[in-house]
């Protein structure tokens, strides 16, 4: 298992019913042309107006033995 949360059967049918709506299908598709084209100033401008949603968090120190987390 990847550790994914399982969906539940309502919404493997939304995401059915997605595929086979045409208008939908396409949407899903120009969106994921556009994702793949953003340059790395595009990925720092995002992440940049978007630092306030991650909030200030520090780094857990972690200590291992054996080099295990």
């Amino acid at each position: 298992m990847s550790g994914s949360v399982r969906l539940t059967e309502e919404e493997k049918m939304e995401m059915l019913a997605d595929a086979r709506d045409p208008v939908r299908r396409a949407a899903f598709a120009a969106a994921q042309g556009i994702s793949h084209h953003g340059t790395l100033d595009d990925y720092i401008d995002f992440l940049s107006e978007n630092m306030s949603i991650a909030g200030e968090r520090t780094p857990r120190i972690m200590k291992t033995a054996g080099y295990r987390l």
